[in-house]
């Protein structure tokens, strides 16, 4: 019986470890129902390629299919799946293939029409801009498009992402030995091409990338991994890997507008989208009363000194049995 005891303990650490900060502490959160995860219900969404918080309506996530659909843009409310607002942008012609999107400063949403799955088949591609509309329904909104060039030849891309503080748009390429950060121009232009430049490496198979509210950290990810940067000025220093779930074919991440959790999506239909804490998510108050020593084992862990005792108990009756099987 050595082992089943073993065991239980084992996955009983492992649980208490897992605990969200709020179940583990006792600690209230301040996450919206929308940041905690959903499963889009939408059968019209089948290809979710790009994911995005909204920045005035809370809890709600943009998203958008792979090429095929059409110029549309989908609202999901996180808290139940479902889509609350279709958006048809107008004045942009047919979407070659959408990958991603992002929401800059001014609530402006960014769409980026920047796959080309032949990998330099198509020597331009193309980003749409338009404001965030302050109702969410079912209407059509007029859009500002500008052509994209690479200063080093064409290539496909699916990782778009707008500086909240600067407005600068980058791209990420897609490369399975890893790809590049290209920089946008200050300002996009509509007359003529807007160049983009390569300014740093990225040491992954990037399927979309994602800045902090704050601009300071930037999250890039891939089918099977993800890193984590710090800004650094424009010169992104990674600092650790991150914790990316295994998905169908996951494509999307953002994070929620209070910058807590990082959301992942992925293609398929009824797809889940997942929240996992952000690194750099600021940790729950103790409860009023306790010290932060006494709610969790010194060294930033979620285990409860509860968790620790019960472990304890469920060793001890181990070593009882061990005990009475020698006798």
């Amino acid at each position: 019986m050595r082992r089943p005891f073993a065991v239980l303990a084992a996955v009983l650490l492992a649980g208490a470890c897992t605990l969200p900060a709020s179940a583990a502490e006792g600690t209230g959160s301040t996450v919206s129902a929308g940041d905690k995860g959903f499963t889009i219900t939408d059968p019209r969404i089948t290809e979710s390629s790009g994911l995005a918080a909204s920045h005035l309506h809370p809890g709600i996530y943009w998203t958008h299919n792979d090429s095929g659909d059409g110029p549309y843009i989908y609202a999901v409310d996180g808290a139940t799946g479902k889509t609350v607002a279709r958006v048809t942008l107008r004045g942009i012609g047919a979407p070659r293939d959408v990958e991603a999107i992002s929401i800059g400063p001014h609530n402006e949403i960014y769409v980026g029409d920047i796959g080309d799955n032949f990998d330099g088949r198509w020597p331009y591609v193309w980003i749409y801009r338009l404001p965030e509309p302050k109702v969410l329904k079912d209407q059509t909104i007029t859009a500002t498009q500008y052509v994209v060039k690479y200063s080093n030849g064409p290539r496909n891309a699916e990782s778009l992402l707008v500086h909240p503080k600067t407005g600068r748009v980058y791209i990420i390429d897609k490369k399975e030995d890893g790809g590049h950060l290209y920089e946008g121009p200050a300002t996009l232009s509509t007359s003529g091409a807007n160049i983009f430049k390569p300014i740093a490496p990225i040491d992954l198979w990037a399927t979309d990338a994602t800045f902090s509210p704050d601009g300071d950290h930037l999250a890039v990810r891939g089918y099977l991994g993800g890193i984590y940067y710090s800004w650094n000025d424009g010169h992104p220093k990674r600092t650790e890997m991150l914790d990316v779930p295994l998905q169908g074919q996951g494509e999307g991440i953002t994070y929620s507008a209070d910058g807590t959790k990082l959301l992942y999506s992925s293609e398929g239909s009824d797809s889940e989208v997942i929240a996992k804490d952000a690194p750099d998510s600021p940790k729950p108050s103790p409860t009023p009363g306790n010290g932060s020593s006494n709610n969790s084992v010194t060294g930033g862990s979620h285990v409860t000194w509860g968790a620790v005792a019960l472990v304890v108990v469920v060793v001890g009756l181990f070593g009882l049995g061990r005990l009475r099987r020698r006798r």
